[in-house]
């Protein structure tokens, strides 16, 4: 009787450790969330391509709706860097697995700042998201020891901040990383201090009271209810192998489409003229402006030029001098209409 007791106690406690989740290790639904964030920013870096090269509206990936939807991205990165910090480093800071991490992420970021400047010259990253991680994961151990609600509230600060308060005296290059700046800086990836470190000490917070609630084990046993998406945490747990790889091969596709089928370089003025003509005029003006200058520029063999981004000086002039007499054409068309 007693061996029964014994083997029946012996079963449920089996059964119970097994069903529990486990106190260690990876949490498949922080590797999830990551990957997440992972295929949206590969999303917006293939929209980013194509706005490029031409395929769709010039800027349509640097402003409205994208642009919105790069920030939330890159916001939902450093939340997780936060989180994860806690979670890695509560009960002491781990030196050596830090230290080869964000010895990583800053060679990364050095890699890409000079890749940019090779290929983009005039835009490129000097302080984007790999950049704001690493200076995230160095200035986030000040505060994982501070209480959550002070953090909380530290974060919501440097969020709100540059709402309130900018100075063109944090303008030059080697304060604009600070992002209190008035003018903000040419770059294709620009993710400054203000306001988004607040979102990594949000994610520090959020990180801090779940370890201090005692809320570990119920983020542990969400990953019960991952589905088919669990499949996705082996992208979350390489994700700087899949941030450095995945924007050259999207980039290099995109750019070979251009030989087998390539943008139509009057579409491409159309649309664009349009969407900045818009912008201060009505539409009975955009149509014959752009109409008007679309066929001058084809004739004067300028057009294809133009959307590549090569004039030289002399074809510059001549394109102001299109866009001159354009705007006058079309002024005066206007005026007769009325």
């Amino acid at each position: 009787m007693t061996d029964l007791k014994r083997n029946s106690t012996s079963n449920a406690s089996n059964i119970a450790a097994e069903s529990a989740p486990a106190e260690r290790g990876r949490i498949d639904t922080i590797d999830v969330a990551r990957a997440i964030a992972l295929i949206a920013m590969a999303i917006y870096h293939f929209a980013w391509d194509l706005d490029n090269f031409g395929y769709v509206t010039r800027g349509m990936a640097t402003s409205g709706g994208w642009m919105v939807f790069a920030r939330c991205i890159a916001s939902s990165f450093l939340f997780l860097v936060g989180f994860s910090l806690i979670l890695a480093h509560a009960k002491g800071i781990r030196w050596r697995p830090f230290g080869i991490r964000l010895a990583q992420i800053i060679a990364s970021a050095l890699a890409i700042t000079v890749v940019t400047m090779v290929v983009t010259p005039d835009s490129f990253v000097f302080f984007g998201i790999l950049h704001h991680i690493a200076f995230a994961s160095l200035a986030g151990l000040l505060f994982i020891r501070m209480p959550w609600p002070l953090t909380l509230a530290l974060g919501i600060v440097v969020i709100v901040l540059p709402l309130f308060f900018r100075s063109a005296a944090l303008d030059p290059a080697y304060l604009v990383w600070i992002g209190l700046n008035e003018k903000a800086p040419f770059s294709n990836d620009f993710v400054p201090v203000f306001p988004f470190f607040g979102v990594a000490l949000l994610g520090i917070a959020a990180g801090r009271a779940t370890v201090d609630h005692q809320l570990l084990r119920f983020v542990r046993s969400t990953d019960t209810y991952l589905g088919p998406l669990r499949w996705t945490a082996v992208l979350g747990r390489h994700s700087l192998a899949f941030y450095l790889l995945h924007q050259p091969i999207l980039f290099g596709l995109v750019f070979l489409t251009t030989f087998v089928a390539p943008p139509d370089p009057e579409a491409s003025f159309a649309r664009d003229c349009r969407q900045t003509c818009l912008a201060t005029q009505d539409e009975a003006f955009c149509a014959r402006y752009c109409g008007c200058a679309r066929d001058a520029l084809v004739a004067d063999d300028l057009l294809a030029a133009l959307m590549a981004g090569g004039l030289d000086e002399t074809q510059r002039q001549s394109v102001g001098q299109i866009t001159e007499r354009c705007s006058f054409e079309s002024f005066m068309g206007s005026q007769e209409a009325q």
